[in-house]
């Protein structure tokens, strides 16, 4: 598919987002643009904490903002500092990202660090009083996921997780059509990402394997699920505007024998309260069939960084984006659990917070 860049705008402009009203209940996010004509002389300072080839990639975005500077970047690995000082040149660099939270001219950060790191980084930033863009999984577990979202509550911070099909237009379009009833009623989900490649990054010693290629080992990874399923799962919430209560599935290494721990190929079947079902396969040893969402595209990314952004300067944080991002989140994380203990998995009482079907358990922070 070809890829056409699309100005913040035109995205508005064809979404009609001017008095939509209809359009905002449905993706109340999209309220981050709604005072950027206020926000023109402003300035958001940003450090960028893990500026690999990710970090570098959403870098390439901000760097074109002319809201954003750029102003520090955090990482342990010198070459990582080096290519995103030719983005960022004039960025201060550290190798701890305490000292960076220290800085109290610093408005917020942006995580894309391994994902076993991302609770750690978050929690202190909240309490430093940043702002927080954490790329997906938020949390290596459930149990940070719902620490992540409750610290986000109880500070007042801005929070947003890398969920770029909520920017978008093309879903925005598609999940205005479906709640519309364009489609009919929904009887059933399948999606699908398949690949071709062995997810190995070249390392320039052996004793950098397990920093370069984490996404390899389960001491930092939660492979497929974590990586590709957190975006194709959210779907199924966005489209029946609803949790699923359960999920089974299974896991298996059986092509990339290559000393990796993290499956190559997984299957997840999830389950909702009206016994509807939505799947998730993959298998990274064959792509014929590629993903079963062919619109997805970059713009959605730029578009996303851009409502961070906005959201930063005017302190206001949009509604039901941090909710998507924890969900989405928290399914794959139950998805994986249910690989690795091979049996169906329940949503459990503890971790639901007031959002759609759910309702919370204990009072939630304020």
């Amino acid at each position: 598919m070809k890829h056409t860049p699309i100005s913040r705008r035109d995205f508005l402009k064809n979404l009609g987002i001017a008095g939509a009203g209809t359009l905002l209940a449905a993706s109340p996010w999209l309220s981050a643009f709604s005072e950027v004509m206020n926000t023109s002389n402003e300035k958001c300072r940003l450090a960028i904490i893990g500026p690999g080839s990710r970090g570098r990639f959403l870098m390439g975005f901000l760097a074109k903002n002319p809201k954003v500077d750029i102003v520090a970047l955090c990482d342990i690995y010198k070459p990582s500092i080096e290519n995103a000082l030719k983005l960022a040149p004039n960025a201060k660099v550290y190798g701890d990202y305490r000292e960076v939270l220290e800085d109290k001219s610093i408005d917020a950060i942006l995580v894309a660090t391994p994902l076993s790191s991302h609770c750690k980084i978050v929690l202190d930033a909240f309490d430093a009083g940043k702002h927080v863009f954490c790329e997906k999984s938020i949390g290596f577990t459930m149990e940070e996921c719902y620490r992540m979202y409750q610290k986000h509550r109880s500070t007042g911070k801005i929070f947003f997780t890398g969920q770029q099909r909520l920017f978008d237009p093309r879903y925005i379009k598609a999940m205005e059509m479906i709640h519309a009833g364009t489609f009919g009623e929904i009887n059933a989900i399948r999606t699908f990402w398949n690949r071709n490649g062995d997810w190995r990054r070249s390392v320039p010693s052996p004793n950098l394997e397990r920093l370069i290629n984490w996404r390899l080992y389960k001491e930092f990874s939660k492979g497929l699920m974590t990586e590709l399923a957190c975006h194709q799962l959210q779907i199924g919430s966005w489209a029946l505007r609803k949790i699923p209560e359960k999920v089974m599935g299974h896991g298996a290494i059986t092509y990339w024998k290559d000393g990796r721990d993290v499956y190559d190929n997984v299957s997840c079947v999830y389950v909702f309260d009206d016994g509807v079902k939505m799947t998730f396969d993959s298998v990274i040893s064959n792509k014929f069939y590629g993903l079963e969402e062919q619109i997805m595209g970059s713009d959605g990314t730029s578009l996303l960084l851009e409502a961070f952004v906005e959201a930063v300067i005017t302190q206001k944080q949009p509604e039901r984006i941090a909710e998507e991002g924890y969900y989405a989140s928290m399914l794959c994380l139950l998805g994986h659990q249910a690989l690795e203990e091979e049996r169906m998995l329940y949503f459990p009482d503890e971790y639901k917070i007031n959002y759609l079907n759910h309702q919370a358990k204990t009072p939630e922070a304020v």
